[in-house]
């Protein structure tokens, strides 16, 4: 992988007040002189994929669609990642449970000064993200309409539903109410609660004809249901995550909405109005962001086709996670890249 890149902003104005030396991590693969690709992480990704156990869509796409031969990728990692600015990396006094609310507007907004005070990008040809990643690809054309050409929100929305926020408040419930997580202010790791947040979270992530079919077996990797959530979830959040990063992480998610920009609400407006030629992939089985939810989305949009993965795997599928899917996204992909 790149070399992560940190980028220090200084005062930093966010949703819930200030970061005083606000910092966003990046990484470049490729040529700056060819066209750019965005990619920002989503809910559990990392820029230091030797510590994304959970998701590893950026390192295949970027070994296949996204080729650094021919694009420019900058990818960037979400306040609160862990790696950029985050509860668990911020000195006192916003360190820990005292780390402001962030954001996907104050995100973008880092990351554009990014792309062009440091990296001196004039026009981002697309933006790629899955999941959070697919949220911030809507923020993008609608806050620097004349910045962005193209987007692909991969298991996305442009506003995090009611169903999905209340989804959330399920893992954060079992987090924040475990006996080792002190309000915030734990000293040690809450083995508990992230425990308990990873189970309660895994649920979700695929389809229910996915555990139906006993696919969480992996062929044989694990020997049944258990094993696989401590192994895949469980430890998926111990190793690397910061229960503070997470809880801060999820409230950016739950407040998505790119109507709040500037159209004070009305998201048909909001959407009607993007320029960037757009790519809306949901996944047909997916719990968090269903396709339901990219329809009317773009019934909006007047510059954008659908393509509903066709997969048991659920939000996963955008993710990943297995060889067919994956297959199915690069070729979309790169068909929609190549058009004129």
């Amino acid at each position: 992988m790149a070399e992560i890149q940190y980028y220090r902003h200084g005062r930093f104005r966010v949703a819930g007040g200030i970061l005083p030396d606000a910092i966003t991590a990046y990484c470049t693969y490729g040529d700056p002189a060819n066209p750019c690709i965005v990619f920002p992480t989503c809910y559990g990704g990392k820029l230091d994929m030797s510590k994304d156990v959970l998701f590893d869509f950026i390192e295949s796409s970027l070994l296949e669609v996204l080729d650094p031969k021919k694009y420019y990728i900058v990818t960037f990692a979400l306040f609160s990642n862990g790696e950029s600015s985050s509860p668990s990396n911020t000195p006192s006094p916003y360190n820990g449970a005292y780390f402001p609310a962030v954001s996907y507007e104050d995100n973008v907004r880092a990351q554009y000064i990014v792309m062009t005070q440091k990296l001196s990008i004039k026009q981002v040809f697309c933006v790629v993200g899955f999941s959070m990643g697919g949220q911030q690809a809507y923020y993008w054309p609608v806050m620097y309409p004349d910045f962005v050409q193209r987007y692909i929100p991969i298991c996305g929305s442009a506003r995090t539903s009611p169903h999905n926020k209340c989804f959330l408040e399920g893992p954060k419930a079992a987090l924040v109410a475990s006996k080792d997580f002190d309000n915030g202010h734990y000293v040690t790791t809450p083995q508990h609660g992230i425990r308990a947040f990873g189970r309660a979270y895994s649920a979700w992530a695929y389809g229910q004809t996915w555990f139906r079919e006993e696919r969480y077996l992996y062929d044989g990797m694990y020997p049944d249901l258990q094993v696989f959530l401590r192994e895949e979830w469980e430890a998926g959040f111990l190793n690397g995550w910061d229960a503070n990063d997470l809880i801060t992480l999820l409230h950016t998610w739950q407040n998505g909405d790119v109507s709040q920009i500037r159209h004070e609400g009305d998201l048909e407006k909001c959407l009607s109005e993007i320029k960037a030629k757009g790519l809306v992939m949901p996944c047909k089985t997916d719990l968090y962001f269903p396709p339901e939810d990219s329809r009317f989305e773009i019934s909006c949009l007047k510059n954008a086709r659908l393509f509903v993965i066709d997969s048991i795997w659920g939000h996963m599928a955008g993710g990943g996670s297995n060889a067919q899917d994956d297959d199915v996204l690069q070729n979309e992909i790169r068909k929609f890249l190549d058009e004129l």
